[in-house]
């Protein structure tokens, strides 16, 4: 079973999958060595990471490098979030997608937000897009690959419910392998998703929305850590090194427990 394979299964098996979003290759095998089975990367951390803001604001060919390096340093299989696909023509979009897939990843995260500006794609525009993206994989021979779509539904609309399940229901008609609903938090209208689009449901971990094995009881098969880890580890890092400016003493580097 290659990489595409695994990663495929593990959204359908009994355990959910509890998906690790890295930024560079430490925090990749940290993850990796952690015992996380999958890593997914996160737009946000890589930009940051870089200095710069999250929304397609990197050139992507330095964000594939990064990506490539992730790919390359660890043995599970990765997912690379790519944004809305760093580019404005179905065309262009689907031949980043393929120079993302040639990187040796099990699958993407794209969205259906636009990014020089407000709103959502149309959900027909965005479904063709969906299609034909299905297509030129499946030509390039990446049977499987792992198209997670995005809908951005509860960061830009007042009443995102309905127009979710439609989305997801005209996604996954088109090719997506699953739907990724960021922002959703309440339980109901998240059993009634999972419910009604017949497709893998990925949320985003919130402060109110952490637990994994509640929320697979709940039908969702995955839960992504999104830029939270990365935030985390900068405002460590953060705090060490204001502590080490200001006591002027090297001694927090070696508390209790530290190895190496």
């Amino acid at each position: 079973m290659n990489q595409i394979q695994q990663f495929q299964a593990l959204h359908h098996a009994d355990e959910m999958l509890f998906l690790g979003n890295a930024w560079d290759v430490l925090s990749a095998r940290t993850l990796e060595q952690s015992g996380f089975r999958a890593i997914g990367t996160t737009s946000w951390g890589v930009a940051a990471s870089l200095g710069y803001k999250d929304g397609e604001n990197i050139d992507f060919a330095l964000h594939l490098s990064i990506i490539k390096l992730i790919v390359d340093h660890v043995n599970i299989p990765v997912s690379a979030d790519i944004e809305a696909g760093y580019a404005e023509t179905h065309g262009q979009i689907v031949e980043n997608v393929l120079r993302t897939a040639d990187l040796g990843v099990a699958g993407i995260n794209i969205e259906d937000s636009f990014k020089r500006g407000p709103g959502l794609k149309e959900i027909a525009d965005q479904a063709k897009l969906l299609q034909t993206m299905r297509a030129a994989l499946d030509n390039r021979g990446f049977a499987d690959f792992y198209i997670n779509t995005r809908i951005d539904t509860y960061f830009r609309r007042e009443d995102p419910f309905a127009e979710t399940i439609e989305r997801g229901l005209a996604y996954v008609e088109s090719g997506a392998s699953g739907i990724f609903v960021p922002g959703i938090v309440e339980e109901e209208q998240i059993r009634a998703i999972a419910q009604e689009v017949r497709a893998p449901l990925n949320v985003l971990s919130r402060p109110t929305l952490t637990n994994a094995e509640r929320l697979a009881e709940w039908g969702v098969k995955r839960l992504s850590i999104g830029n939270d880890f990365y935030d985390h580890v900068a405002d460590f890092a953060k705090a060490s090194a204001s502590k080490l400016a200001a006591d002027r003493d090297t001694a927090l580097l070696y508390a209790a427990n530290r190895q190496g």
